[in-house]
């Protein structure tokens, strides 16, 4: 592994909390920030994945993970959570809905998103965003 390599990659034990997920966003945004690459639409992807992982994903006692390294120029952002049982799916709320749009914000931000089963009982949400090189 080359020195460019081990800079760009960061990997986060979060709570499963509102609170971790604001981290998660808040931390992303500072190792954007020092690679140099543009927080649009990361940031936001960040958010979203954190948040669900924090309110589908919790369970009591078991952090989530927020990882995001850069291979050529993409970025790629992990969520990982211990509800590998509880699969997201995309789904379209109610016009007056306050919730239930995250994942449709991230498949409008991201290059490629997905889902990552295991090992067991986790599951990775990943979202992978084109970035300068």
């Amino acid at each position: 592994m080359n020195q460019e390599t081990a800079i760009r990659n960061l990997s986060l034990l979060l709570s499963p909390t509102p609170r971790g997920a604001r981290l998660a966003r808040l931390l992303a945004t500072e190792q954007l920030h020092s690679w140099g690459l543009p927080l649009d639409p990361a940031e936001q992807i960040v958010a979203e994945l954190a948040t669900n992982a924090a309110t589908h994903g919790r369970v009591p006692g078991r952090d989530f993970r927020l990882t995001l390294y850069v291979v050529g120029g993409t970025l790629r952002i992990e969520v990982t959570d211990t509800r590998g049982d509880r699969l997201p799916r995309p789904t379209r709320p109610a016009p007056d809905a306050t919730t239930g749009r995250g994942l449709l914000v991230v498949a409008a931000l991201a290059s490629r998103w997905g889902v990552a089963p295991g090992p067991h009982p986790r599951k990775t949400v990943w979202a992978e965003v084109d970035v300068p090189t």
